[in-house]
């Protein structure tokens, strides 16, 4: 059998809604520090966006696991790949309406309400979209391909916060600092038209409806005679301890930036109009992480893979520099950034493709950046939770390969079982929020450190799992060509 190559023209269709997805997340962000003030909410309760938008994503793969299951045959394989993107875009259409009358009403149930909605069509888009990513081409390079495609979802999360910010603050030389909740409605719907449109390109583009799933498995084995057939996704232990390590992974990476705008208020009395460069850096730490992996899915040879880890990485900062400057924001506190990512870029090389071991080393990376946080005080303290979004950068994809590597006909349960563990964003984002309620703002951020240990865990006994079913993790990246 002839080795796939990635469809590029269909690819670059299907990872516009990654774009959306990181566009409204980051923006969330915003929306914390704005819907605290503007409703005189604690810490823990502001927390309560994130939950909202990540609990939908729980709710969203429950209903399709039940409609799966009511209908005998698996959602999406009935629906399609293509037509399950668009409706999941047209339900995220309905929520950011919904933005519209809780600004005229100063609702803050009916805007977390809202972000539910939102969250639930997201649900959808991405069960299918993950799994199709990986599928795109050569299953060898699945990783790197899901990787690219989190770099152009990070692409939104750079934009995003400062698009949202400069809609309710207006310019940063106009002074304003207050939050304005009926400004908020004004660039949610205009993302609402955007969603309908793209669910309108997706449904006429080639993108593929129907895939072959225990194809894809079989090219993943070395040892096919070893592979394992469940009738369950939840009979793999890969997936199911990769269930909990996206709860935390989810967890640290949002958690880590929903509490630093408070963080950065308190320690280093920055206004609240004045956070979107900070969050924006954060967001675009995980778009220069992932560029840099995504050099791993391009046909070239192993020399220009390892020029481009270089390059891209940069390519990206350049973008945050770039962007932040149009808006009118002083970027030049954060020119010796990039050291921070001379030392990313060290040990995403030195994981040699091996998604376990690029995801035990970068939570080693990502305990180390919150105990400097934690330990230390001023820009020093900052930029260590800042560079968190560095080591978080290539988790995602990671995981979710590791995850649903073996899993054959299962892949869909399991990428739907994975995406309800979204979830994780909010629930941890809300538990740090009552850590610093209790105990400060500070010393919070030890959850994440808690976060990370299992996701070293998880690298380091998936790698044996998967070796029993007859993959080999490094052999598979080794003729994967990166």
């Amino acid at each position: 059998m002839s080795t796939p190559h990635t469809r590029w023209s269909q690819f670059g269709v299907l990872i516009t809604v990654f774009f959306f997805w990181g566009f409204v997340a980051a923006s969330n962000e915003i929306l914390i520090p704005v819907f605290k003030k503007a409703f005189e909410l604690t810490q823990a309760q502001s927390q309560l966006v994130s939950v909202a938008f990540y609990v939908a994503y729980t709710v969203g793969s429950v209903l399709y696991i039940v409609a799966s299951k009511a209908s005998g045959r698996d959602l999406l394989q009935r629906l399609g790949y293509r037509n399950g993107i668009s409706l999941g875009l047209a339900i995220s259409a309905v929520g950011t309406l919904l933005f519209y009358p809780a600004a005229n009403l100063g609702s803050f149930e009916l805007m977390l309400a809202g972000l539910f909605v939102v969250g639930l069509g997201f649900s959808l888009q991405q069960i299918a979209a993950n799994p199709l990513a990986i599928v795109m081409g050569d299953p060898r390079t699945g990783a790197q391909r899901l990787t690219m495609a989190g770099g152009v979802n990070n692409l939104g999360t750079t934009i995003g916060p400062l698009l949202v910010s400069y809609a309710i603050f207006g310019s940063v030389a106009s002074g304003n600092t207050d939050a304005s909740i009926e400004s908020v409605k004004t660039p949610y719907l205009v993302l609402g038209v955007a969603f309908l449109l793209v669910a309108l390109m997706l449904k006429f583009s080639s993108v593929p409806d129907r895939i072959d799933l225990d194809e894809v498995t079989e090219s993943e084995a070395q040892d096919s005679g070893k592979l394992i057939h469940k009738t369950s996704a939840l009979a793999y232990p890969q997936l199911t301890l990769g269930m909990i390590a996206i709860f935390v992974y989810v967890g640290v990476e949002v958690s880590t930036i929903s509490n630093l705008p408070a963080f950065l208020e308190e320690h280093e009395g920055i206004p609240v109009s004045a956070i979107a460069p900070y969050v924006s850096l954060y967001w675009a730490s995980l778009m220069i992480g992932r560029w840099t992996g995504a050099a791993g899915a391009f046909d070239i040879s192993s020399g220009r893979k390892r020029l481009l880890a270089l390059l891209l990485p940069y390519l990206a900062f350049g973008v945050y520099l770039v962007v932040n400057t149009i808006m009118g924001h002083d970027v030049s506190q954060f020119y010796q950034y990039v050291w921070l990512i001379a030392a990313m870029v060290l040990v995403l090389l030195a994981s040699r493709g091996n998604p376990a071991r690029n995801l035990l080393y970068f939570a080693i990376c990502g305990i180390i950046a919150l105990a400097v946080g934690m330990l230390t005080h001023g820009r020093v303290s900052a930029v260590a939770f800042t560079s968190v979004g560095l080591f978080c950068s290539t988790m995602w994809p990671c995981i979710f390969a590791l995850a649903i590597t073996g899993l054959g006909r299962n892949t869909n349960q399991g990428s739907s079982l994975l995406i309800m563990m979204i979830m994780g964003g909010g629930i941890v984002s809300w538990v740090q929020g009552m850590v610093a309620d209790a105990y400060g703002i500070q010393i919070s951020f030890t959850v994440g450190v808690v976060c990370f240990l299992y996701l070293a865990f998880y690298a380091w006994r998936t790698g044996r799992l998967l070796r029993a079913q007859g993959i080999d993790l490094d052999r598979l990246a080794a003729s994967g060509g990166h």
